[in-house]
């Protein structure tokens, strides 16, 4: 199978429109078109876009059952009853469980927490929860990030007269012999989930809310919307939100804002000693977050135990936090290091399978189950297909599934479901498991599914161009006023921009496979970087003309900033 060519979209709009929202939100035009692919109408809710502020974080009791979970936790409180948090392993539901622990210590309640581990206990809220309630004389188990399909779980903590509170924001199992939506839930106190009012457009602010968000806005409800009391909470929160890839719009867009401050000030002790031993910049990126800190906070759960990254983040000594943290950092390059054995080894599966399937689904004996999810995303982008990695042991394949946009890889399994033995997640990412044995089945099925729901323009990639500019409207000043954009993340990408006719000047190849060079445009020349695009050199040849796609930036170096071209895509100009 070989990588299918994507093709290069420009948003076009009526150029009365976008001078009419220049000027009525005081905004460039390159903005101002910016701002409208991002379906910003008028000048208040650009307003609001430019400057998220918890003024305006929405009412934490849009989540139904809300006031039932707040009622029952002062409760415990009142009687002084001793909680467990059930969490999960990954970086949203760490942070999450992390949110709920420290939290609901500082309101006064005898709180400890719970992560299962990835291999012994399996994921989210099971019979292991269970047992640890019991184990710890918990009278209340709240969980975080998971939770949603446990029905098992939550009938055996009522049998022992443990009540549940689920926090979560997976999607929850669909009964189609029920009435009306079909959604069926555990039988809980209170179940805290975004998804069961998404369909009410009045609530879209918190319907896209990571584990994380949901947690924070149970404590806001707690705190009384008091957010000075819970604001140290919030750097929590943008990492889970981060991680778990949710739209960066509404909330989640003041949640991460809010926190990104925090994690920038180095506030926690446990971030702080995590940047000292990963960052080796004294200035903080946004990116740092996604591609630097996530993924170690990701590590532990991948292939150790997670609970040990909950104590690196909520304890406030110096010594321990520095240990757990270079304890982390080594995790991660093992991590590393297994991700590269199963990706060449999964990569080389795919290439010997026809060219023609519609969904990739890869397995194999002694694949680490940590890191199946990390090499499904990488195989779904190189060859924009749905993908499906498993790790079978003992004739059980357990595995992670990654999608692409136009494919609701959720309902495909739903589709599935008579030969799954579990399965949850969302439209674009899923945990999946059933016996080896019915692997090829599984294949065939979510192939058929897969092809039977995309047409073929859904299969080739698209990069998606913000609007065509001059190099002569590119400046520091612009960069400056595209930074408003930020906190960047899913729906709220960098903006990428293409120019036409670029005259190619000084190509070469510097460090590892990255290309640099000038492009010329009647006469303003830019220096522009290319990473990992060596290969292209042969097209950008000294004084050929070609078409680019670009983001712009300031690169920061010796005291100075320069204007640069970060190179995302090139082709030969018509």
């Amino acid at each position: 199978m070989s990588y299918v060519s994507g093709k290069w979209l420009v948003n076009r709009t009526n150029p009365e429109y976008v001078d009419y929202i220049s000027r009525a939100a005081s905004v460039s035009h390159i903005l101002a078109q910016v701002l409208i692919n991002r379906g910003l109408k008028n000048s208040e809710e650009i307003y609001s876009f430019l400057n998220p502020d918890l003024s305006r974080l929405s009412d934490p009791f849009e989540l139904p059952d809300l006031k039932k979970a707040v009622q029952r936790i002062r409760e415990a409180k009142k009687n002084n009853q001793r909680v467990l948090i059930c969490g999960d392993y990954d970086a949203d539901g760490i942070t999450a469980t992390a949110i709920m622990t420290e939290g609901l210590n500082k309101l006064g309640i005898d709180t400890h927490y719970f992560i299962p581990h990835r291999i012994t206990h399996g994921y989210g809220f099971g019979i292991s929860g269970v047992e640890k309630a019991k184990e710890t004389g918990a009278g209340l188990i709240i969980t975080v990030d998971c939770g949603i399909t446990s029905f098992d779980a939550v009938e055996a903590a009522n049998s022992c007269g443990i009540d549940v509170i689920i926090t979560d924001h997976h999607e929850p199992h669909i009964d189609e012999s029920k009435e009306d939506s079909g959604v069926v839930v555990p039988n809980a106190v209170a179940v805290l989930n975004p998804k069961l009012h998404c369909s009410n457009p009045s609530l879209i602010h918190s319907s896209n809310l990571s584990g994380a968000g949901v947690a924070l806005k149970l404590m806001m409800a707690l705190f009384d919307n008091n957010t000075d009391e819970m604001n140290e909470l919030f750097d929590l929160a943008a990492i889970g939100t981060a991680a778990d890839v949710v739209p960066v719009i509404g909330d989640n867009r003041i949640i991460l804002k809010e926190g990104l401050k925090l994690i920038q000030s180095g506030q926690r002790t446990g971030i702080r000693a995590l940047k000292k031993v990963s960052i080796k910049s004294d200035f903080f990126k946004t990116s740092f977050l996604y591609y630097i800190l996530n993924p170690r906070i990701n590590a532990a759960g991948r292939i150790a135990d997670a609970n040990d990254v909950v104590r690196l983040l909520t304890s406030k000594s110096e010594a321990e936090t520095e240990a757990l943290a270079k304890w982390i950092h080594e995790l991660n390059i093992k991590r590393q290091e297994i991700e590269e054995v199963v990706h060449k080894e999964a990569i080389q599966k795919v290439e010997a399978m026809p060219d023609n399937q519609s969904a990739i689904v890869v397995a194999s004996e002694g694949w680490h189950p940590g890191v199946v999810g990390i090499v499904a995303s990488r195989i779904a982008e190189k060859y924009f297909r749905p993908t499906f990695v498993f790790s079978i042991m003992n004739g059980v394949a357990k595995g992670s599934a990654r999608s692409i946009p136009s494919f609701d890889i959720h309902s495909g399994l739903l589709e599935c479901r008579d030969m799954l033995t579990r399965f949850g997640g969302h439209k674009q990412a899923a945990g999946v498991t059933l016996p080896s044995a019915d692997i090829e089945r599984f294949r065939n099925k979510i192939s058929e599914i897969a092809m039977r729901s995309l047409a073929e323009a859904d299969l080739q990639p698209v990069l998606n161009i913000e609007a065509t500019v001059n190099l002569s409207s590119i400046n520091i000043e612009l960069i400056d006023e595209l930074s408003k954009l930020e906190p960047f993340g899913h729906c709220n990408k960098e903006p990428l921009f293409g120019a036409k006719g670029l005259e190619v000047r000084q190509p070469r190849i510097a460090g590892n496979n990255h290309l640099k060079m000038n492009l010329l445009q009647n006469g303003r020349s830019i220096n522009c970087i290319g990473f990992d695009l060596g290969g292209f050199l042969s097209t950008a040849r000294e004084s050929s003309v070609i078409d680019a796609v670009f983001l712009p930036m300031i690169n920061e170096w010796d005291g100075g900033r320069y204007l640069q071209l970060n190179l995302k895509a090139l082709r030969p100009a018509n």
